[in-house]
């Protein structure tokens, strides 16, 4: 990988950017004003959810940049309450008049279950699953996939699916690498992706990272990133800043070494969200 603009290819063959732009939280103002710094950053591949509430602004910048609608990587998910077969159609075509656009790159189940201690999860998410099968069969969506989905969630569907999930979209960073999830995941050749990749101001102030970044000559941000990278783990950044945005994008020039991905590997448990698919949120 030598630039955002390089690809990892899904497990149905579809190449999809090594580096993406997580717009949670990104139009807090009610305006398109961030994401279309994102774009003119550089930003092409934007990850978004129903549940943000930025689809309409994701749509607003991209309009107003110009750029063809075929130079994006967009990428949504459907939300806890929008899941099961009608539902789900329903979500995903307002989704993409939300977007104005006519077809997704990527559409993911957001969690696994609707609420900590729903018992009949497995049916819904079957359910919700077959609804997007015949949605990329339609050629609405280029691939399909989850997010916050452990390995228990994922065999349900893997066992009783058509199409296999493309991809899933966990928290990941030093500190809390899921190594269960992202094993399971890259023994499958599903793609995992990491929100949160920076793992909030506590990771940045942790000894070791700071001790790294000094090593490297980078920010506690980029080393955080490159880590995702070197474990083949797609990062979602957020920024508002295009200084920021940029810095995020400038962690191809330095490699880390093995035995220091392994003390990143092995940091005990630091910046974690408190969120966990099967239990209320800490």
């Amino acid at each position: 990988m030598k630039s955002i603009y390089d690809s990892f290819e899904l497990n149905n063959r579809v190449k999809i950017p090594c580096v993406a732009f997580g717009t949670y939280k990104a139009a807090e103002g009610k305006t398109a004003g961030v994401i279309g710094t994102a774009i003119e950053a550089g930003y092409r591949y934007f990850d978004t959810a129903s549940f943000y509430g930025t689809e309409a602004y994701l749509k607003e910048a991209m309009e107003n940049s110009g750029i063809p609608r075929d130079e994006f990587f967009i990428a949504s998910k459907v939300w806890k309450d929008e899941m099961g077969y009608e539902n789900t159609k329903k979500a995903f075509h307002a989704t993409l008049d939300r977007l104005g656009t006519d077809y997704l790159d990527l559409y993911l189940i957001h969690w696994p279950l609707p609420e900590p201690g729903y018992t009949d999860w497995k049916a819904l998410d079957l359910d919700t699953w077959k609804a997007m099968e015949e949605l990329y069969k339609e050629g609405l969506i280029r691939a399909i996939g989850v997010s916050n989905f452990l390995p228990h969630h994922i065999e349900n569907i893997w066992q009783n699916c058509e199409i296999y999930p493309a991809v899933d979209q966990i928290e990941f960073h030093p500190g809390y690498s899921q190594e269960a999830v992202l094993s399971y995941c890259q023994d499958k050749g599903i793609q995992v992706q990491a929100w949160s990749p920076l793992g909030r101001a506590r990771l940045s102030e942790e000894s070791l990272i700071l001790e790294l970044a000094e090593k490297y000559g980078v920010s506690a941000a980029q080393l955080c990133l490159r880590y995702a990278l070197q474990r083949n783990v797609i990062p979602l950044p957020k920024s508002s800043s295009i200084e920021r945005m940029k810095q995020n994008q400038d962690i191809f020039d330095f490699e880390i070494t093995m035995e220091d991905m392994y003390r990143l590997a092995t940091m005990p448990q630091t910046g974690w969200s408190g969120e966990h698919p099967d239990r209320e949120r800490v």
